[in-house]
């Protein structure tokens, strides 16, 4: 064995033997030492009654919990199961932003017999696609002193430097310049990333003013100004309550509020950064009117507000205000954020109780804007989990004239869903301001990523009107789609909402296999 291993010091050999050998013993007897070690502190410690009744193996719960949400994602949960996003969702964001094939096979994942499944309405004739037309610009804001008109129905929402990283700003920026859509700022402030690519900027104002706020915390017009006078600045947002966390103000954990980030918003670096509840100065619908209306006298651009609904009394109140001012005072636009939005840190009882979701909400606050005549005044955006065509198509039905998304985006971006946006930990870069993990986002192909999503949702949108018989997306209504029933048979969407509103949504009398209006 020695000549086959060209070895021919045997003493050398057996020292090394030996050397292995205690070596391995030390090993051993290190091991055994910390098993005793762990033992004591896990049989004597009073916090974990897990960890006191069988110590050692008791930590491995903590290491099961921890791993289980990675293989529940990768190896147990379905195709179309896993929340906030199943896979399939992840999987058509992640093969559109690659711009790699969106074809699947064979036939449709999606359950389509469960009540509230939609689906669009094909006709005999579709529009051919050599006859299609781009979607039509809209104005928003006809009577601020700079108007802002632009024919992208989809764009992106709210995502605060701060929440996501320094990369993901810039890639972000850069993407949405290619694709002709705006970025909204979030109420992090307006960076010099955001400004980077020279796309078009909704900036969004919350609670706590970050980016606008005097040294008292209030809004200062002259920062107003200073950020107006970015020529892509094009409409300001002012932030009443978002999705994830109606009734809660944002908050950035300290570990990520950087030098930088402090200097943007106006607050101490290090420390948790806590915006206010609501804002104080807006106590009535007219003072939320009137500050929108300084706003945009201050700016001279489109502004408006963002809301998550949680009943429909409060849309009375809004547009009978609206309408007792004159018609250029009314807000340029609403922004309907959905209950199931996302964010990077919200408390778990408003994620998962607060607040309407953007299929009940959505219809009912276009047809209260239609209802008071205000259809062409105010522009309606949807936000909320409308990540893949369908969802935007829907939407559209449903009367929003835009469709906002922020985590199709990080998706785009790279997002695995790892779900550490709160802990500056994310694995892909998009959501920690760690520079070992930002490495991992290369932006100008990130940038192209973003680039190619916008514009596959926005071309298979339009593949959905084109089946419809329409020639561009901004045509379809409520009758190019029907939702399911509970009875097993699906309404127009035109129809289903008429009869909910009337409170007579058909049910299913399984004793005798006939419809019944609700309530009967």
């Amino acid at each position: 064995m020695d000549a086959l291993l060209g070895w021919t010091d045997a003493p050398l050999i057996a020292q090394a033997m030996s050397l292995l050998a205690a070596l391995f013993v030390i090993a051993i007897g290190t091991g055994v030492l910390v098993f005793i070690l762990l033992y004591i502190i896990d049989r004597t410690q009073t916090k974990h009654a897990i960890r006191r009744n069988y110590p050692v193996i008791g930590r491995f719960r903590y290491l099961f919990e921890n791993l289980g949400e990675y293989f529940r994602q990768y190896f147990f949960a379905m195709d179309r199961e896993e929340l906030p996003f199943n896979r399939a969702q992840r999987a058509w964001v992640y093969r559109a932003a690659k711009q790699v094939d969106t074809t699947v096979a064979f036939g449709s994942t999606r359950e389509l017999r469960a009540p509230g499944t939609v689906s669009f309405v094909n006709t005999a004739f579709p529009t051919l696609d050599a006859d299609a037309a781009s979607p039509t610009p809209l104005t928003i804001g006809p009577y601020a002193r700079t108007p802002y008109e632009t024919d992208s129905f989809f764009n992106i929402s709210g995502l605060s430097y701060g929440a996501v990283s320094e990369p993901a700003v810039r890639a972000l920026s850069k993407g949405a310049a290619r694709a002709g859509c705006w970025l909204n700022t979030g109420e992090g402030g307006l960076s010099r990333f955001h400004l980077e690519g020279g796309c078009d900027i909704v900036f969004q104002i919350g609670t706590a003013k970050y980016g606008v706020r005097d040294i008292e915390g209030k809004m200062s017009e002259e920062k107003l100004r200073m950020i107006a006078a970015h020529g892509n600045v094009r409409m300001f947002e002012l932030k009443l309550s978002q999705g994830a966390k109606p009734g809660k103000g944002g908050l950035l954990p300290g570990g990520k509020v950087t030098k930088e980030i402090a200097a943007i918003r106006g607050i101490p670096e290090g420390l948790d950064s806590i915006s206010p509840n609501r804002h104080p100065e807006i106590r009535t619908t007219d003072d939320l009117l009137d500050l929108i209306v300084r706003i945009r006298d201050v700016t001279g651009k489109p502004a408006g507000f963002k809301v998550v609904l949680g009943g429909t009394d409060w849309l009375d109140e809004l547009f009978t205000a609206i309408n007792r001012r004159p018609t250029e005072d009314a807000p340029d636009f609403i922004t309907l954020d959905s209950a199931d939005g996302g964010t990077g840190a919200a408390p778990q009882p408003l994620i998962d109780y607060m607040g309407m979701p953007i299929w009940e909400s959505l219809p009912l606050l276009v047809d209260a804007r239609d209802a008071y005549g205000l259809k062409d005044r105010i522009r309606i955006m949807a936000s909320g989990k409308l990540l893949n065509p369908g969802e935007v198509a829907w939407a559209m039905c449903a009367g929003a004239d835009f469709v906002n998304c922020g985590r199709g985006f990080m998706f785009a971006l790279g997002c695995i869903q790892a779900l550490q946006c709160n802990k500056n930990t994310c694995p892909t870069g998009v959501t920690t301001h760690d520079r070992r993990l930002q490495r991992g986002l290369n932006v100008p192909d990130k940038a192209t990523r973003v680039h190619h999503y916008h514009d596959k949702v926005v071309n298979e949108v339009c593949m959905i009107a084109h089946s419809c018989g329409l020639p561009e997306p901004r045509l379809l209504r409520r009758s190019h789609a029907r939702i399911m029933t509970s009875t097993g048979i699906s309404l127009g969407l035109d129809e289903y909402y008429e009869r909910w509103k009337k409170g007579e949504v058909p049910s299913f009398d399984a004793r005798n296999g006939v419809m019944r209006a609700a309530g009967e």
